[in-house]
């Protein structure tokens, strides 16, 4: 068994895990324009923050190509209106216009149109490679966190499909099955798309791990009879305070963990911070189509004209998490109200 490879770029050429027909089907699909990049993040074929800002990153190397031709302020503003179209796919995730942002600065100062295309694609792989060694260290961090703990809960997909490899919330359990270290984790159906059951179940199989499927409304009943020990859960945008954006019904979770009193861990990457915003009230919440609610495999299963809500998110409020476990060190809440020295610079440690 071996960890799924969720991205690959290879001779200029950009390919993705179609996660629309997992578990059923392994589909690798080739993404050859700036439109196809767009319609796979907003169709979720990728999704997870991290992947979003690699994919999205290639993408705008991808459209880099057709101006190879303009002459270089031309070439500026092209780019532009493309980032800003790729910037608009999906509203929550931080790394997307991380990455985005990440790829266009690193052009600002460039004299030529073949250089920044070059660069574009350097840098883009940059992001991709970055992201593996943080996915690694995340889970090597969660390990430490997870020393006395077997049982364990999670929701939607923060693995090594979400992001280059590994995972974040995931990756502790793929690493262990690498380790010979034995977990037990139950996996929330996370509903309406369903990325627990789809997707966390298929790739745990996939390495080993011992992984039991529950349906969203089973979790405190679970938690109860199975003596959940610990909850690890992924994050799209973390606020300077530690107020947490992530799948909807991660709020649910976190509301149970201080019920039972056990630990809620939030696993991300350090590019998940956004350090702009004061606390998660300022975090934007995507509502995605009612169809995703009032129909099943194609088929209607709400009456029409049924009203929807329904939002892709939710936002934990620092006080129930535990801890934020990141590349860089694992954060415990009393110090999050040092958050954005903890994170600091690129490259450096956490000494908490």
């Amino acid at each position: 068994m071996s960890i799924p490879t969720p991205i690959i770029w290879k001779n200029g050429q950009l390919t993705i895990l179609n996660q629309h027909k997992l578990p059923n089907e392994i589909d690798y699909a080739a993404l050859e324009t700036i439109e196809d990049v767009y319609e796979s993040i907003v169709t979720l074929k990728v999704r997870g923050a991290p992947a979003i800002g690699i994919t999205a990153a290639y993408g705008l190397a991808i459209a880099s190509r057709k101006y190879k031709e303009q002459n270089i302020a031309s070439f500026h503003l092209r780019l532009h209106e493309d980032y800003l179209y790729l910037a608009g796919s999906r509203p929550t995730a931080v790394n997307l216009f991380w990455a985005l942002d990440r790829m266009m600065g690193k052009i600002e100062n460039v004299e030529s149109v073949n250089e920044a295309i070059y660069l574009l694609e350097a840098e883009a792989i940059s992001i991709h490679q970055e992201d593996e060694a943080s996915c690694k260290r995340i889970g090597r961090n969660a390990l430490e966190a997870l020393a006395n703990v077997k049982k364990i809960m999670t929701i939607c997909n923060a693995g090594t499909i979400a992001t280059a490899k590994y995972g974040t919330a995931l990756a502790p359990f793929h690493l262990g099955a690498e380790q010979g270290r034995e977990f037990e984790v139950y996996a929330c159906e996370t509903r309406p798309v369903f990325q627990g059951s789809r997707l966390t179940v298929w790739e745990l199989q996939q390495s080993g791990v011992d992984v039991t499927l529950i349906t969203d409304s089973m979790a405190a009943h679970t938690i109860h009879a199975k003596g959940i020990e610990a909850i690890i859960v992924g994050a799209d945008r973390i606020a300077a305070n530690g107020d947490t954006a992530n799948k909807i019904g991660t709020l649910n979770l976190a509301i149970l963990a201080k019920q039972f009193g056990i630990a809620f861990y939030v696993a991300a990457p350090s590019t998940t911070f956004d350090l702009t915003i004061e606390s998660g009230a300022e975090i934007p919440i995507e509502e995605r189509k009612e169809e995703e609610i009032t129909t099943f495999a194609g088929r209607r299963i709400a009456p029409e004209g049924t009203k929807v809500f329904n939002p892709a998110f939710d936002m934990s409020p620092s006080e129930l998490i535990t801890a934020i476990i990141t590349e860089k060190g694992i954060i415990y809440k009393q110090d999050f109200n040092n958050i954005s020295s903890l994170i600091g610079k690129a490259g450096e440690e956490v000494k908490s």
